[in-house]
């Protein structure tokens, strides 16, 4: 009988420590993810900038089509 008090304790004794391990690390965690959600890691920064090299590629290359048909414009009109 004593056995089986020691054993029934062990099993009440485990899902508690499992409670408080979750209830002791849930602050951690919850910060982790705010850290992880404020800071930009490198590889999104470099992802981040290489789309905005690409739009600024696009917005270049339409910037000279505009100024080629401009200037054949000009040389057309003279």
């Amino acid at each position: 009988m004593h056995k089986l008090l020691i054993i029934g304790s062990f099993a009440l004794l485990a899902g508690c420590v499992s409670t408080a391990k979750t209830v002791v690390t849930a602050p951690f965690k919850v910060v982790g993810k705010g850290v992880d959600w404020a800071t930009t890691s490198q590889d999104e920064a470099d992802r981040n900038r290489g789309r905005e090299m690409r739009k600024q590629e696009e917005r270049d290359r339409k910037e000279r089509k505009r100024a080629e048909k401009e200037w054949r414009r000009q040389q057309r009109d003279d």
